[in-house]
């Protein structure tokens, strides 16, 4: 266990041991305003020992960011006021806990029925080809009709809106921030070939492709300043098409990468439907091992952590061993390891693996744990 419950210190961050609360949608925040009962369910998991809680995603300030009026946002005074009792009670607990910054990109419209007039934010305003999904037909149907490409206009507003959150996370207190870059959404949408038919400074080669999110994490971190550790989560999945890859080789993984760290990312939050399978043929480097290997910056593992199945295969998720957590902590292939399912089982998840147990997570009760 000596591995899974060293500290770490990121930036300003110092935390207790290696176990991160993952982000998981939950719908509990009426009008986009945390209430209470938000607070206590953070705050439960941050007195069960949890080193580092990443919230839910958080709508960023602009229009089209998350369609669920029920999603919590990062703007307004009366959502602020809400984000700064969860901080307060989770800091008066003992945890550590920061925002993940999200907008919703070409998926506008999958969580709630929308305004029509409110147009999705797409690089190239596609929807992305629909492969291996769990969407609805009639959403992909949907969806697929073409929208205007993002201007401009439109790429400065939303850079602009994360940073209005990023500063707004500043002054309610979190201890840094999150920024959700992957499954599908806007800022994985321009690193995706599919989504992203640019022709300008947007997009073209992968190079062009990742400059958006490069502008926007170098936005955030003029904005915050040198103190608050930068968390980045990106995957090769999308919501669209679970096999889709944004990078078919190390190399193109690195190119993406490495300027997102020179931009003032810290820690690599590589989302995997299988935390510990190899993310290249010919190594065994999980995904979050080549993020630390390519760029020298933290990485941190995600994806059905100590169960034996991933949230969209089929049948029971039970309980699992967590040794490959503990080897690759050991062999310093990643340095966190992010905790879904199983800290809705057990918000004292840390103190239960630290006696030597792994929770049981029933799959009946999930919404009901996310409350």
């Amino acid at each position: 266990m000596t591995s899974l419950f060293s500290p770490l210190t990121v930036r300003s961050l110092q935390v207790p041991n290696r176990i991160v609360m993952s982000p998981m949608t939950r719908e509990y925040s009426p009008n986009g305003v945390p209430g209470p009962d938000v607070a206590a369910y953070y705050t439960r998991r941050a007195v069960g020992g949890t080193g580092l809680i990443v919230t839910e995603g958080v709508a960023i300030d602009h229009p089209s960011a998350v369609d669920s009026p029920s999603v919590p946002r990062l703007h307004g005074e009366e959502a602020l006021a809400g984000w700064r009792t969860v901080v307060d009670d989770v800091h008066a607990a003992g945890g550590r806990i920061i925002p993940q910054l999200w907008h919703v990109g070409p998926l506008w419209g999958a969580m709630a029925d929308v305004d029509p007039a409110v147009r999705p934010m797409r690089p190239s305003g596609l929807w992305g080809t629909p492969g291996k999904t769990v969407y609805s037909q009639e959403y992909i149907d949907a969806s697929a009709v073409p929208v205007a490409a993002m201007t401009q206009a439109d790429i400065d507003d939303v850079i602009a809106a994360y940073v209005r959150s990023a500063r707004n996370a500043v002054e309610v207190g979190f201890d840094g921030i999150a920024i959700h870059a992957g499954h599908g959404y806007l800022l994985d949408a321009f690193l995706w070939a599919d989504t992203n038919r640019r022709d300008d400074e947007w997009g073209g080669d992968l190079e062009r492709r990742t400059r958006f999110p490069v502008a926007v994490v170098r936005a955030i971190r003029a904005e915050i300043g040198d103190d608050l550790p930068i968390f980045y989560r990106f995957s090769q999945h999308k919501q669209q098409d679970y096999l889709a890859r944004i990078a078919d080789t190390p190399e193109e993984l690195g190119v993406i990468l490495c300027a997102l760290a020179d931009a003032g990312v810290d820690v690599f939050d590589a989302s995997c439907r299988r935390f510990d399978l190899p993310a290249f043929d010919g190594s065994p480097l999980t995904l979050a091992g080549w993020a630390k290997k390519l760029t020298g910056a933290r990485s941190m593992a995600v994806g059905s952590v100590g169960l034996t199945k991933s949230l969209r295969d089929e049948g029971p998720a039970e309980s699992a061993s967590i040794d490959n957590v503990h080897a690759l902590l050991e062999s310093g292939e990643i340095d966190l390891i992010a905790v879904g399912r199983l800290h809705l089982a057990d918000p004292s998840l840390a103190q239960t693996l630290r006696d030597g147990d792994v929770p049981v997570f029933d799959r009946a009760v999930h919404e009901a744990r996310l409350h």
